[in-house]
């Protein structure tokens, strides 16, 4: 089943990780974010939300529609005094209006159906000249052949049907630039990432990441001894190799609000 992500033993699934350098220096050559607002919306356990304060901005807001996953980022970035967060969703964060300079959502568009409604409540809480970076995963990003580093292909090379799951809710390109065109962003643009996941020093630190996201990925989708099947399968793959770099492709949507106005 899909994972709940008000339940509190849920709590903890997406804190215990640093945004890796390659994230950094990406949103780095895309925007200057010295002393700027950032709204992290969908910001989960507040990864992200922690990102951006390291790279110097002014201010971040969280913002995420589990209470649950709010109190456990709170507790992720109880070190930067400089970050808040707002209990709101996607379509309604419950911001002011021109209170963000660079709106960002990770890993969220893939779980809407309301696009056109989520592009015009980041026109509407943008201020002028301001920057949304949108990432997520298309089809393309996550049907790349798999390899020891983008381990994530071996999940399709065992089970198919897994990128059937992965055709059903995934963004297409073209339709999250159509979004953001509808809503008034302009200067749009498109950019790959390959993003370092994590490191692991050894096969049983993989394996024990493997067996842990059985409850908040698409691994959900597997039985226990599907999962277990599926890292066997893996770890005959990197045998030998350590320490293992999983790295995800991205796509990074990027439009300015140039004029400023809300429609």
């Amino acid at each position: 089943m899909k994972m709940d992500f008000h339940a509190q033993e849920n709590r903890e699934s997406y804190t215990g990780r640093a945004a890796d350098d390659t994230w950094a220096s990406t949103m780095l050559s895309i925007v200057a974010p010295s002393q700027k607002r950032v709204v992290d919306l969908g910001c989960g356990g507040g990864i992200y939300s922690k990102a951006w304060a390291k790279l110097g901005a002014g201010s971040v807001t969280g913002v995420d529609f589990s209470q649950v996953m709010l109190e456990a980022a709170q507790k992720e970035c109880a070190d930067e005094p400089g970050i808040s967060f707002v209990h709101g969703d996607a379509l309604h964060t419950g911001l002011p209006e021109r209170s963000a300079d660079i709106v960002f959502a990770r890993a969220l568009i893939h779980h809407l159906d309301d696009l056109n409604g989520f592009f015009a409540e980041v026109k509407r809480i943008l201020a002028p000249d301001g920057i949304c970076l949108i990432q997520d995963r298309t089809l393309e990003d996550c049907a790349v052949p798999a390899s020891p580093e983008h381990l994530r292909g071996y999940f399709f090379e065992q089970f198919p049907r897994l990128l059937e799951v992965e055709a059903k809710r995934r963004p297409k390109e073209q339709q999250v630039r159509q979004a953001m065109q509808q809503a008034g962003l302009e200067q749009i643009q498109v950019r790959s990432l390959w993003e370092v996941r994590r490191v692991y020093d050894d096969i049983a630190a993989l394996q024990a990441d493997l067996r842990s996201r059985k409850g908040r990925s698409l691994l959900h989708e597997l039985t226990d001894g599907e999962l277990e099947q599926l890292i066997s399968a893996i770890s005959a793959k990197m045998a030998g190799q350590q320490p293992i770099h999983e790295q995800d492709r991205w796509s990074i949507w990027i439009g300015k609000n140039i004029c400023g106005t809300i429609k």
